[in-house]
Order: C-alpha cells, then structure tokens, then sequence
C-alpha cells in the first residue's frame, strides 16, 4: 500500500490557475464548482512583507474527519494509496463530511452528492501523475508515496522547510508547502 502525499513549492507557484482548469477538466467538474483552488495570504507588515501563492485542494489526511462522519460509508480512504474518495451512489447529500473538512475542500455537486479532490487516481493508477501535476508550467507540485523514502516527495520533504495547513486540527494533512 502507498500513502500518496503532494508538495507545492510556494516560491515557484505563480498562481496560474493551470491546475485549477485542468482538475475541471480530468475530472469533468461543473462550472462554478473546483476540486483545487488558488489561495494567496500575505504576512509581515510593510516593508518586510511576503507573499505566499499556493495551489490547495483535499489534503488527503491520515487521520480524515470527513470519512469518521459519514453516516453512509460514501466518505471512505482507498487503500491503494490511502486516498480519501467519495462513492457517488451512496453519498446521501447530508453535508456533515463538509462541515467536518477543516480545509473546506467539498462541495454539493449539481446531481445532489459531495465531491472533492481525489488526486487523480484513476490517472495514479495507470502509473500517471495527477492532472494539476502534469499540466503545471513552473513545476511547483511533487506527488508520491510518502512511504517510499526514494519518491520525489519525500526526498523534498527531507531537503526543505515546509508546513501544512491547520496542523493544529490534528487531521495529518498530506499536502506539504515548501517555504
């Protein structure tokens, strides 16, 4: 079994939105509905402030809220790579797996159930990269298996400071920032 993670170099993400559109159109999402999205957040204070630009999307948790709330089972994690999906024929529209998501990465499809970011696994499977990843032109997201010490991303994770969102949730995000 995999663990699939993705790290996005904020110092190369020039929020391009590319991975936005070609999320929509792998996964055939409706307009006005995204799987990934792009987020900026400035810190500091004039003069020294910086700028963070990163693409953001389901962060695949190890420990996932959404999937412990579901009343159907819809919400589960794939065991081929500890991915956390949604089957479509057993959501029942309750929202709860929405209102437990800390990083606000579901929506009500248009035909009634949740979606979200699956990491292209279909594409995983068939030994590709997710779609954002493939199309991305400054090269900014790494994906992999956490658990294999010689995948790209854990080998980024070893050489440069990183962070995840809301650590403080407890969820065990997968999706790292390089800083």
């Amino acid at each position: 079994m995999s663990r699939f993670a993705m790290a996005i170099d904020t110092r190369r993400c020039v929020g391009c939105m590319d991975c936005v559109v070609a999320c929509q159109t792998e996964n055939g999402v409706p307009l006005g509905h995204c799987r990934d999205w792009v987020t900026t957040e400035a810190r500091g204070s004039f003069p020294d402030v910086t700028l963070e630009i990163r693409s953001e999307r389901c962060n695949h948790c190890d420990d996932p809220p959404c999937v412990s709330c579901c009343p159907t089972g819809a919400s589960h994690v794939d065991p081929y790579g500890s991915v956390v999906l949604v089957t479509p024929g057993r959501c029942i529209g309750c929202k709860a797996c929405i209102s437990a998501c800390p990083y606000d990465a579901r929506y009500v499809h248009p035909d009634g159930y949740v979606d979200k970011c699956t990491f292209c696994i279909h594409r995983v499977k068939a030994g590709q990269a997710p779609a954002c990843v493939e199309v991305c032109p400054t090269r900014c997201m790494t994906f992999g298996d956490l658990d294999d010490p010689r995948s790209a991303v854990s080998a980024l994770l070893r050489s440069r400071p990183h962070h995840v969102l809301l650590p403080e949730a407890g969820t065990g995000p997968r999706i790292f920032y390089m800083t």
